[in-house]
């Protein structure tokens, strides 16, 4: 090899060494993040991960006095400030590692590479159609047979 080939492999070498470190030091950081909301009240706190895990519920005993549906209400809107927190920091950390013009939320999501009509509702694929076989000629419809009382004439009865 060559003198300047041998420049350029180190180079290059470099460069990976450097796009591996800086990986894995944003992966430390995402991995330390997490997100904490308290509800107005005060009575319910809940903490999560980076990915959005629940990782800590704390319920004050005034929490109690509530009805459970207001109680299951409260706990998962504050959970749900809570992973939003945690999401704003997995953006910011993600931000200046990105490409430009990277949308971290649409990464985080796995939808950066889609397009709108690509996505659907809510952020998910629209469903496929589902494709019915077609009944073959020789098919009874049974759509208007009554189970529990119709007997099969063809059918030999068995009796014990």
């Amino acid at each position: 090899m060559t003198t300047d080939h041998r420049a350029q492999v180190d180079e290059l070498l470099a460069d990976y060494r450097r796009s591996r470190d800086q990986l894995a030091s944003v992966q430390r950081d995402l991995a330390r993040i997490s997100g904490s909301a308290t509800s107005p009240d005060g009575s319910v706190t809940a903490v999560v991960d980076a990915r959005g895990t629940l990782t800590d519920l704390e319920l004050r005993d005034d929490a109690y006095r509530l009805r459970p549906a207001q109680l299951a209400q409260l706990i998962v809107g504050t959970t749900r400030e809570a992973v939003a927190r945690a999401a704003e920091g997995a953006y910011r950390t993600l931000s200046p590692v990105l490409p430009p013009g990277t949308d971290p939320e649409a990464l985080l999501r796995g939808t950066a590479d889609l397009r709108p009509e690509e996505i659907g509702a809510d952020g998910l694929q629209p469903p496929q159609p589902t494709r019915r076989r077609p009944a073959a000629a020789d098919d009874e419809d049974f759509e208007q047979r009554e189970w529990m009382t119709d007997v099969d004439a063809k059918a030999p009865r068995r009796t014990r």
